[in-house]
């Protein structure tokens, strides 16, 4: 019996298949889920907690804002773009589906729920139409290169979260990425050599993990309209887990090269149970349909 992994995306659509459903552990129970009595997670129970008294954000994580197009709407940055401002923000109440994952509202444009959208410079707004209006063909993502963590949120690849005291580590199925965010509340480097995750330090307030990043290479997409983020990003993210099933995650962008001011979104997030990671692997020079010869 074959087991699918279904995973969508507008360009690219990975179908992971095993003859072996238990050698991959995706339908194994998740050890310590509350659930009802009809089996299903409990998104509200309490928020598990560390060994410090911490909230522990340990789990496989997924978008709460899936974006359901209409009926004849291709999945593109374009056609996406075009309907942002129909679709529902409501969140998405049950854990997700491992069998269909689907990408977050905001993967197209990352700006669609601010006033008048993303504060570009100048020199962005021809840039951010032309990647919006040729559906993004010189996106990185589509050419396997790595994503950004702050666009890993939002597209339909599970992320996990392995979460201990001293130490945040973020697992991207997607060719294996990682992302190391140290809790220990360590000076951030004054001169980093840019790097496709950056560098992030973190310290508690209350309940809330404030994440602060700095050092991502330049020209970094966060969105397949093309926004990007710059060597001058400062990045903070304010995460809590108010109870099991959800993440919330309020993001600050300070990019005085990219935008004229800062700008802030909140980027939910809810459970994925009784599944674990599958490879995704994508080769750089990577070829797909659409594109142009």
């Amino acid at each position: 019996m074959w087991s699918l992994k279904h995973v969508v995306t507008g360009f690219l659509v990975i179908l992971s298949a095993s003859s072996d459903v238990g050698a991959q552990w995706v339908q194994r129970p998740t050890a310590g889920t509350p659930r009802k009595a009809d089996g299903v997670a409990d998104m509200l129970a309490t928020a598990p907690r560390m060994a410090d008294g911490k909230p522990d954000f340990s789990g496989i994580w997924t978008t709460a804002e899936p974006n359901i197009l209409p009926a004849g709407v291709l999945s593109s940055p374009a056609a996406r773009s075009s309907v942002a401002t129909s679709q529902s923000s409501r969140e998405a109440q049950g854990p997700a589906d491992p069998r269909v994952v689907l990408g977050s509202r905001k993967m197209a444009n990352i700006g669609i729920d601010l006033p008048g959208g993303l504060p570009y410079q100048p020199w962005l707004v021809p840039i951010v139409k032309e990647r919006t209006d040729n559906n993004a063909i010189d996106d990185p993502h589509i050419r396997c290169l790595p994503d950004n963590f702050l666009r890993a949120y939002g597209l339909p690849h599970l992320l996990k979260f392995v979460h201990s005291p001293g130490l945040l580590v973020v697992l991207n199925e997607m060719n294996a990425g990682y992302r190391q965010v140290f809790t220990d509340g360590r000076p951030l480097p004054k001169d980093p050599n840019p790097t496709w995750q950056g560098y992030s330090s973190a310290k508690w307030s209350g309940d809330t993990l404030m994440i602060d990043t700095v050092g991502l290479r330049d020209d970094t997409w966060i969105d397949w309209s093309g926004s990007v983020l710059t060597e001058a990003a400062k990045v903070r993210e304010e995460i809590r887990r108010p109870d099991f099933g959800h993440l919330e995650i309020r993001v600050t962008v300070d990019d005085p090269k990219a935008y004229t001011k800062p700008w802030s979104v909140t980027l939910k997030q809810r459970i994925v149970v009784d599944t674990e990671l599958i490879d995704e692997v994508c080769l750089e020079n990577e070829k797909f349909g659409n594109r142009a010869k």
